[in-house]
């Protein structure tokens, strides 16, 4: 095989992914719990190149690179995943918009406990079903599931369903919603800093039983007051 000039790396669409989510944070990569190996057989001579024992670790990106979308980006992402106007997924996208397949959609959980949620005032994007609340009616889901021992905890909406427009024409709307903690001995709800963006297809106020959305959770920081020089 001819030898190569300058650090070289061998990577996949998973690593990269994960260096791209770690990159603005400060894990340390020897924490990294890496779920694949990637390995490439050489063109000329079929041998298998296999970095497992490659004590030089990839870099990575710089800090400060992130999976970012805007609301037109989530919606096309979202136009993308469902098949319409004959759009195609990224090969990567699973990646950085895993989708949540249970059956309560993405309040069958706690927030704090999606996969890869962090409370560092980054954001996670899933994708995920929308689910009535009941039987009859279209109110969709938005109590917790799983944790009725500690009270009632649930999204509420905050302010107006906003269009979200591609290319000039209205394809999805965005709705912002805030995790409230009930007492179970109840009493007035309290906020916490758990907020979540959704999106969803179309021009309806509310997203359709079992259609998929996507949306962007994350932990909101509180800002400390900046100290005034003397």
């Amino acid at each position: 095989c001819a030898s190569m000039t300058g650090p070289s790396w061998l990577v996949d669409q998973n690593r990269i992914a994960t260096k791209i989510r770690s990159a603005s944070g400060s894990l340390d990569p020897g924490e990294i719990n890496w779920k694949s190996n990637p390995t490439k057989p050489c063109p000329s001579c079929q041998y298998v190149i296999d970095n497992s024992d490659v004590i030089e670790v990839w870099p990575g990106l710089p800090r400060g690179v992130k999976f970012d979308p805007s609301d037109q980006e989530i919606i096309w992402h979202l136009l993308a995943k469902v098949g319409d106007d004959n759009l195609k997924p990224h090969p990567f996208i699973d990646e950085f918009i895993p989708t949540v397949e249970e059956e309560d959609g993405i309040c069958y959980t706690h927030p704090q406990n999606l996969p890869g949620v962090k409370q560092d005032g980054s954001a996670s994007h899933f994708f995920h079903r929308a689910v009535k609340a009941y039987a009859t009616g279209t109110r969709k889901r938005r109590k917790i599931q799983g944790i009725e021992d500690t009270g009632d905890v649930r999204w509420h909406k905050t302010g107006r369903t906003k269009p979200v427009n591609l290319d000039g024409l209205q394809k999805g709307c965005k709705k912002i919603m805030v995790l409230y903690l009930s007492s179970a001995k109840g009493g007035k709800a309290e906020k916490t800093n758990w907020v979540m963006h959704q999106y969803h297809l179309g021009t309806g106020e509310d997203e359709r039983d079992g259609e998929y959305v996507i949306s962007k959770v994350f932990y909101q920081q509180q800002h400390k007051p900046t100290e005034k020089s003397e």
